[in-house]
């Protein structure tokens, strides 16, 4: 497998890619995985880990695209290169960009690759505003589809098949439903954490998590904020995932009508603590604007037990529904009503809260994460005979 992330880091893409990688081992592959010389060592049994060379001496790597991206994939690349040269292998599994060149040389060096889609690198490049002018969108579409017919499978994130199959009708595709399996949360943590904020067991508490990125829409969140404050103060909005200075001051300027101690931004949790902050709120939200890829958030959301308010666009659409969540316009008036409606009818929430709970453990259990990451290796060009394999 060949991440070009840090790994191991609590965020987006590291948590799926580690996912995939325990699901391998219980499946009794044998895995290296080549990826930046960044990231927490967590040792995963059965996975060999390859890092690649940091001679830029760069300390972090921001989500999406960045010059500091590129450097390392520079990096990166040649290295991939020359594993896949070695014959070692029965699949390389690359994620995001390395797909492109993974699919370049399996095709000369006869390796079968699965390109793991987390997002499409065209929509996400066609958003900066270098690159809006109507060649450039043009030239990533090419590249896509470039990447999607080459490709020996395609997995990618929930909501992004829709695509795959418009660009490339006859690449073989399935979407991802990661693992979501909440597990028990010890009330005193709970308790603990809210006296911790010190929020009062009466106020009410409305929570955000996730990155800072613009696409998240925390301006129209915030905007809402405002508006709810209005006939709820005693609500207080939990934003969880800030990372660093700049975004914190970015957010703090944004929300300079919203008391302080109503509005919090807390850092980044550790991935394990996320249970426990999702079970100290009230209403779990999710303003995200456009994307084609489900927020891997939704699916904690989802197990939480807690009701849901997220905009109405298609990656939210491909799990949630009016059953499971309130669905609004990525407005900032249309979330505040929902926000302020599920607050006075608290047994509205609860038959949500519930219904999402249900389809988590239906659907989003463990088991069935590892029956279909087996069943992508077990698919037409890609199955191997033998009760250990190389991927």
């Amino acid at each position: 497998m060949v991440a070009p992330e840090p790994f191991y880091a609590d965020r987006g893409t590291p948590i799926c890619v580690r996912q995939v990688l325990e699901a391998l081992v219980q499946l009794g592959y044998e895995v290296d995985l080549l990826t930046y010389p960044l990231g927490e060592e967590i040792p995963i049994p059965g996975v060999r880990l390859i890092r690649s060379i940091n001679p830029f001496r760069i300390s972090n790597v921001p989500i999406g695209f960045s010059i500091r991206k590129l450097l390392l994939d520079s990096t990166l690349f040649p290295r991939l290169r020359s594993l896949m040269r070695s014959g070692r292998y029965t699949v390389v599994h690359a994620v995001e960009e390395s797909g492109f060149a993974a699919a370049y040389w399996g095709t000369r060096f006869g390796v079968r690759v699965i390109y793991d889609m987390h997002s499409s690198m065209a929509e996400q490049m066609g958003a900066l505003p270098l690159f809006r002018n109507r060649f450039c969108r043009s030239v990533f579409r090419r590249a896509e589809r470039w990447l999607l017919e080459r490709a020996t499978q395609v997995v990618s994130s929930a909501g992004l098949a829709t695509r795959v199959r418009a660009l490339a009708p006859r690449a073989r595709t399935m979407e991802w439903r990661f693992s979501s399996e909440a597990g028990p949360v010890d009330p005193a943590a709970v308790a603990a954490l809210r006296k911790s904020l010190n929020i009062s067991p009466e106020q009410r508490i409305v929570l955000y998590s996730g990155t800072f990125e613009r696409y998240q829409g925390l301006a129209v969140l915030l905007k809402a904020i405002a508006r709810v404050q209005e006939s709820n103060p005693e609500v207080v909005f939990l934003l969880i995932g800030v990372d660093g200075e700049r975004a914190a001051t970015r957010i703090q300027r944004m929300a300079h009508r919203i008391p302080g101690d109503r509005l919090r931004l807390i850092a980044r949790q550790p991935r394990p603590s996320i249970p426990t902050w999702l079970a100290l709120s009230d209403i779990l939200v999710s303003p995200r604007l456009f994307g084609g890829n489900l927020p891997l958030k939704v699916f904690d959301y989802m197990a939480a037990g807690r009701p849901i308010i997220a905009t109405d666009i298609p990656s939210h659409r491909t799990v949630l529904t009016e059953e499971r969540a309130v669905l609004v316009p990525p407005e900032s008036d249309a979330l505040a009503d929902a926000i302020s409606g599920l607050l006075r009818d608290p047994e509205r929430g609860r038959r949500l809260a519930e219904t999402a709970q249900a389809y988590a453990r239906e659907n989003l259990a463990w088991s069935g994460f590892v029956l279909s990451v087996s069943k992508l290796y077990s698919a037409g060009d890609l199955r191997e005979r033998g009760p250990v394999r190389k991927a």
